[in-house]
């Protein structure tokens, strides 16, 4: 598989925690493992805004927040054993900007829908928008199979 005729060699997921994302690991590691591709897991966090030039207590802990929901999300999505071709990296920024300038060096961003059923379901979230729209490479969102999706196994 290539696109435009260059192979996939790199393949970065956006990694939140939720299950979608999870998801979007797993099927990384599906279309990676065929073609020999690296695949990058990332997890991205802020400090939250500060008003008026005050500080706000108890803002600590939000780098060792988002490390323990990547690693977290790397083991639920593969078990004890974390496939050689998998690597994470977690990066202080909004996901949004983060994964738009991760898309210019990779082949390929997967991302995960988090839909709530119904109408809502239907409609993308904003960081998955803004990157259907702005990434510098193609794009796979995921449904989680509670949304009504199963993706295909084996083959």
């Amino acid at each position: 598989m290539s696109i435009a005729g260059a192979p996939i060699a790199r393949i970065v997921v956006g990694v939140d925690g939720s299950e979608a994302s999870v998801e979007a690991l797993r099927q990384a590691q599906r279309l990676a493992t065929p073609l020999g591709a690296k695949v990058q897991a990332v997890a991205c966090w802020e400090y939250p805004q500060m008003y008026s030039g005050y500080v706000m207590m108890g803002i600590e802990g939000f780098e060792e927040g988002a490390r323990k929901v990547l690693e977290e999300a790397v083991a639920q999505a593969f078990g004890a054993e974390t496939p050689a071709n998998v690597t994470s990296t977690l990066i202080r920024s909004h996901p949004r900007e983060a994964l738009i300038d991760a898309s210019r060096e990779a082949d390929m961003i997967v991302v995960g829908r988090r839909g709530h059923g119904g109408f809502g379901g239907l409609l993308l979230g904003s960081v998955s928008s803004a990157i259907v729209a702005h990434a510098h490479c193609p794009v796979l969102v995921v449904h989680t199979p509670e949304d009504g999706f199963e993706p295909a196994r084996g083959s």
